[in-house]
């Protein structure tokens, strides 16, 4: 499977991020994409007090609106790293969704782990404020095999994606907006670690550059192979990178190294 990743520098003009959206789309497309990947945030990133009025329903929001029309036209899939869903009027949901070339969706996800820390002197920041947390794990099914989504600040957390593959997932999903601080820290090591570990590919299309006033995003935006192997990554700035998905690379890595198989769980009960 072909596929692109957008990298995007979205900000507060939701019209003209959807445009932008629409036109990295469209440029994928013409050059053999079968699924397109955006980052978290993709339709807008603002001030926590903005945000619920920019959340939609989801499937009947204008995004889908216009992401659904695309899938169709171009007969591809198309992976939404996350915009603002309803949920009242004080707090949103994080959600990331795929749809299928029919133009529907085939698997929604609400970010389970938001984004509260504080580095001294560097940055704060609260995603509860705005966003409530979701509580369920998604995994969908791609024509390549099964995918686990997630969002961003998840990836911290390797419970989660050591549950996606143990139910079979060969490619795990992280888009983000993560901050250029910890992105020069922890970005890279943090998904190839993910990747090895369970032996997946990993899709990570991130934000890039300054939304807010000190509020900067680290980009990078890369595809990781299931040996934990760079193939494909973005430069500074926005737009569209492609990497062609060979699947026989999860079957060797799991048969050359089998520590999925080797696991022990009945002997780490004695940690908790």
């Amino acid at each position: 499977m072909k596929i692109a990743l957008v990298q995007m520098n979205t900000k507060q003009d939701k019209a003209k991020n959807l445009n932008d959206i629409t036109n990295f789309i469209e440029e994928a497309a013409s050059e053999g994409a079968e699924l397109v990947s955006l980052p978290e945030y993709c339709t807008y990133m603002g001030k926590d007090e903005d945000k619920v009025k920019h959340a939609e329903s989801i499937p009947n929001g204008e995004t889908f609106e216009l992401l659904s029309n695309l899938a169709k036209t171009h007969s591809i899939f198309i992976h939404v790293g996350s915009i603002l869903e309803e949920y009242n009027n004080e707090k949103s949901y994080n959600t990331s969704f795929i749809i299928n070339p029919h133009g529907e969706i085939i698997g929604k996800y609400q970010k389970i782990h938001l984004f509260d820390i504080e580095i001294e002197g560097v940055s704060k920041y609260m995603e509860s404020n705005s966003i409530i947390n979701g509580t369920s794990p998604k995994m969908i099914d791609l024509p390549v095999g099964k995918a686990g989504l997630s969002i961003c600040y998840d990836m911290r957390f390797p419970e989660l994606y050591r549950g996606y593959a143990l139910e079979g997932a060969k490619i795990l999903f992280i888009p983000a907006a993560f901050t250029r601080y910890t992105g020069m820290l922890h970005w890279e090591l943090i998904l190839r670690a993910r990747a090895v570990e369970n032996q997946c590919f990993v899709i990570a299309a991130g934000q890039f550059g300054e939304n807010l006033p000190g509020k900067e995003c680290f980009g990078s935006s890369m595809v990781i192979d299931p040996w934990g192997m760079v193939i494909s990554r973005a430069s500074e700035g926005t737009g569209v990178i492609y990497a062609n998905l060979d699947m026989d690379l999860v079957d060797k890595a799991r048969t050359s190294i089998p520590s999925l198989q080797n696991r022990k769980p009945e002997y780490y009960k004695e940690l908790s």
